[in-house]
């Protein structure tokens, strides 16, 4: 049976391409073997369930520690509502671990345990003790999807009966979990915050005793390298590993779910269809196009995470369409949240969306939302945009977005246009390389918050600057930067779009070329 590669459920090193991600499982080992509680908070399929299977493969062949690796995922709402049932339900999480173990003398330990017909947590506090004594070796608790109990007092009792049993065995040599590893989008104070906003509790964690968990789950070049070698050699294709392993990265920051989707389409749509045994960077650039414009649940919650938080709209509207800078804090509770949902990212001290795949697909999302918005209506952008050698033709579109402008928009419009702008011009070029190349804006941010947009269209780029007119000085600027930007892009020509938003401006309609440096510059007003 053919390996593929994942992007549902867990990834098994049998059925699934993999990453290599021994350092960071080595890693998490000296936490365990240290005896430390923590929780590993990362957003949705970052590889938090993968982790922890490779954990209790590793522990199972350690003859010091125990693994017991459950997901309160199975555990219904009910269960949530009452003592008793949540320790029941507990307990049946327990004995599928057992039972996977292959550990029968505990499945019936289990069965035996004379605990009351109504338990409550202190007798579950004892029933631990005498199961860690039977058990008779390091035991090591995994509890996956934590977030099922994300607003349930229950749950913040039993981590708290945990913590309880922590701080005593130590000091009174009280039998419990030698390690306790929690596993969830949300940190385990986030779920006390839910539930108790007041703010003299709501940072009150009941798991206080956890030490931070920072070892990176993203995959790294060289990690990414581990698997496209084993897919390589395996399937016989031809590639340029390093190359690639480095383009995934550029494109996801090492986002797993990502990096195995962008595989995942050029192995069973691209190379099927080109019918060769070879990956290039052009494949590579036709699965981004699919990945786009095609729904996944990732794709699903950033854009509901989006809809759901007002706030974290217009902040990432500020960043990824206005250019705007803002500097990394967590106490900032919108760039907390972003973090926490995998769309925000630290980079050098300030915020940065966190993948490039996430810019587009945000770009597309908001563009399609302008269009129905009423406020903006694309019309007769039908002719053909190529040149006589089948070429995108640039200067064209420039040219008849700026009689678009002309036609829809007047001074009165000043605010809507400071907005929304660079918005218009995105959305206005989507219709015209949809399904041919995919545009991305590589933000560069000056003092006249100029923006850059890169348009890769049948593998050849045009960059595009967007700017509002700020006067003459820093239009100069302006020029300069974009022709430094031009020689870090290996590129001659460049275009640059002004906005020209005062009530009597006579460069409005006007289109200028020069050379600069040995730099071509398209300049247009609008």
């Amino acid at each position: 049976m053919k390996k593929q590669f994942n992007t549902t459920g867990v990834c098994i090193p049998e059925k699934h391409y993999m990453v290599d991600t021994s350092d960071k499982i080595s890693r998490i080992m000296e936490m365990i073997d240290g005896g430390n509680y923590f929780v590993i908070n990362r957003p949705r399929q970052y590889g938090k369930t993968t982790t922890l299977n490779r954990l209790t493969g590793f522990l199972k062949t350690s003859s010091i520690y125990f693994p017991i690796n459950i997901s309160f995922e199975g555990i219904s709402e009910t269960s949530f509502s009452k003592e008793a049932l949540f320790i029941r339900a507990f307990f049946i999480q327990l004995k599928k671990a057992f039972k996977s173990l292959g550990n029968d003398d505990l499945e019936t330990f289990i069965d035996k345990s004379s605990i009351p017909s109504e338990p409550h947590m202190e007798d579950l506090d004892l029933w631990i003790s005498d199961l860690i004594q039977v058990i008779g070796k390091n035991t090591v608790l995994m509890i996956d999807e934590v977030d099922k109990s994300s607003n349930n007092q229950l749950f913040l009792d039993f981590i708290g009966m945990l913590r309880h049993k922590y701080l005593k065995r130590d000091v009174e040599n009280e039998p419990t979990f030698h390690s306790v590893v929690l596993a969830g989008v949300h940190d385990v104070k986030t779920l006390k915050a839910k539930i108790r906003p007041d703010d003299d509790t709501k940072l009150n964690s009941p798991w206080n005793i956890a030490v931070d968990f920072e070892v990176d789950l993203s995959f790294f070049p060289d990690e990414i390298a581990t698997m496209l070698k084993d897919y390589a050699e395996e399937q016989q294709i031809k590639m340029d590993i390093s190359f690639l392993a480095d383009r995934l990265y550029y494109l996801t920051s090492g986002y797993p779910f990502l990096v195995s989707l962008l595989c995942k389409i050029i192995d069973e749509k691209i190379l099927p269809q080109n019918q060769t045994k070879e990956w290039t960077n052009d494949d590579l650039n036709k699965a981004v196009q699919i990945a786009l414009n095609k729904e996944n649940t990732n794709f699903d919650s950033l854009i509901k995470n989006l809809e759901n938080n007002g706030e974290l709209y217009e902040f990432i509207f500020n960043i990824i369409i206005n250019g705007s800078e803002y500097l990394f804090n967590l106490d900032n509770p919108v760039i907390h949240l972003g973090r926490l949902y995998g769309i925000l990212k630290e980079e050098q001290g300030k915020v940065r969306v966190h993948n490039r795949l996430y810019e587009q697909r945000i770009y597309n999302y908001m563009s399609s939302k302008l269009e129905t918005s009423g406020y903006a209506t694309f019309h007769n952008i039908t002719a053909s945009y190529l040149n006589h050698q089948g070429q995108l033709d640039i200067k064209k579109i420039i040219l008849k977005f700026q009689e678009f402008m002309k036609e829809q928009y007047s001074t009165k419009d000043k605010e809507f246009i400071e907005r929304n702008g660079r918005l218009l011009f995105l959305a206005f070029i989507r219709p015209i390389i949809n399904g041919r190349g995919f545009d991305f804006k590589e933000v560069q941010i000056s003092e006249e918050k100029r923006l850059d947009i890169v348009i890769t269209f049948d593998n050849r780029k045009f960059i595009i600057e967007l700017k509002i007119w700020h006067g003459e000085m820093y239009h100069r600027e302006g020029i300069k930067q974009l022709c430094d930007y031009l020689d870090r892009q290996n590129e001659t020509i460049g275009y640059l779009l002004i906005y020209d938003l005062r009530k009597e401006s006579g460069q409005l309609g006007k289109n200028v070329e020069i050379e600069v440096a040995g730099k071509s510059i398209f300049t247009s007003w609008v």
